[in-house]
């Protein structure tokens, strides 16, 4: 479902595509006409040899929010919708000088539905920046779309590898990180503890294989030995049969990848099954990332990597937490400080250019260049806009994510296919 303004869905095709006399505007400036402004704005920002003219300039900044709303993921999305809200609030409502407007769109985490509702967004509704989203597969065909229209979009969570790897586009950002920034470090954090035989468990789709492949060419690589990996059709959580499997194999320790409602199920499962005691539980991040109050007890101990940890104590963070609690009354994890960052990368461009969205060079490579004081830590971006940052291991202790160590700093994910010179 598409919800946007009423003011702009009322608008009919003749009031779009009508050129208005410098006489007309002087007679009609009015909120209607600027909202007007805004499609124009939105098509010339795909031929940047065009300068949309000053009243388009001052006009809302349109801004899709394609995110989960609804299902497996939707705790995230709507922390991603809350972070990205967050920072247009803090610059009183505007970026780069320009107001900004949103229309959202539920994606349901459906890869099939994707297309279209990037088409929807971009054609019908006349974003000028998609923002999103958390699923993949989503995130995929998300992808394709923008490149062919040339939409600005920037990715708050979705790891997919080839986002920024061979699809990779001046176009497309990332403030997250890739599937295999977040868990190559850990085949090294396994391996020096001591750890030499491992099974993987994840869902059976592209995070998950992208994720326990990035931890299993590091671990390899230092002589470690996978047994076993396990997997399961996402979004299934019937997890049992997995685990008896894994207490038959009797590895030194499991590496997992599960997010959202599913990472609670296997992790309180697996404690249920006492395996907890015995064969010790790491994961990608997001198995204890927002998940943490509904696991309770059964989350002690497990270590996860992550560009995030709950106490980090540099001011930029403890200035997030404290704002985001005010705002939602909740506690804000790495999904609110990527679509906190996400705003803040999207500002860094409209300031560039003043707010003129049409330059669309200047305010990509403003975009590109952007070093951020971010919550999780220093942020930039590398080559093909995916960003370079700190992996950090944690531990979950007192019903939190806390950092023991950075795991490996200023990760750079090697961007294999990128053609981005």
């Amino acid at each position: 479902m598409v919800r946007g303004n009423n003011e702009t869905n009322g608008r009919n095709a003749k009031e779009r595509d009508t050129p208005m006399t410098d006489h007309d505007k002087m007679l009609k400036l009015s909120r209607r006409t600027l909202l007007t402004g805004a499609a124009g704005a939105a098509t010339l920002a795909v031929a940047p040899q065009l300068r949309a003219p000053a009243i388009a300039q001052k006009a809302p900044l349109k801004v899709g929010l394609m995110l989960p709303y609804t299902g497996t993921y939707a705790k995230l999305g709507k922390y991603i919708d809350d972070g990205f809200r967050l920072y247009v609030e803090q610059k009183g409502g505007k970026l780069g000088g320009r107001e900004i407007v949103f229309v959202q769109v539920d994606d349901e985490s459906k890869p099939e539905a994707a297309t279209d509702n990037m088409n929807r967004l971009v054609g019908r509704e006349k974003a000028d920046v998609v923002v999103g989203t958390v699923h993949s597969g989503v995130a995929m065909a998300m992808v394709k779309v923008a490149r062919d229209t040339k939409t600005l979009m920037i990715i708050p969570n979705a790891g997919a590898n080839d986002a920024t790897g061979p699809l990779c586009a001046p176009n497309i950002f990332r403030t997250s990180f890739s599937n295999w920034q977040t868990t190559y470090p850990m085949g090294k954090v396994m391996f020096d503890a001591g750890i030499k035989k491992v099974a993987t468990i994840t869902w059976r789709y592209t995070a998950g294989a992208e994720m326990v492949s990035a931890f299993a060419e590091n671990y390899k690589k230092l002589g470690g030995n996978v047994v076993e990996d396990l997997t399961l059709p996402f979004p299934e959580v019937e997890f049992q049969a997995l685990i008896t499997r894994i207490a038959t194999l009797k590895p030194d320790a499991v590496f997992s990848f599960f997010a959202g409602g599913g990472a609670v199920k296997f992790v309180k499962d697996y404690a249920a099954s006492g395996l907890n005691k015995s064969i010790p539980l790491y994961g990608a991040g997001f198995l204890t990332d927002g998940t943490i109050p509904a696991q309770g007890e059964a989350a002690n101990g497990i270590k996860t990597t992550l560009h995030y940890a709950d106490n980090l104590d540099h001011p930029a963070n403890v200035a997030f937490l404290k704002a985001f609690k005010d705002k939602t009354g909740n506690v804000g994890d790495i999904y609110a400080v990527q679509g906190y960052d996400a705003g803040a990368l999207l500002d860094i461009g409209l300031s560039a250019v003043g707010g003129d969205a049409a330059a669309r060079d200047k305010m990509i490579a403003a975009m590109g260049a952007a070093k951020i004081d971010s919550p999780r830590g220093p942020l930039s971006f590398n080559k093909a806009h995916n960003p370079i940052q700190n992996i950090y291991l944690r531990e979950v202790r007192n019903g939190r994510n806390e950092m023991i160590s950075i795991a490996q700093a200023n990760v750079d994910d090697p961007a294999r296919g990128c053609k981005i010179s």
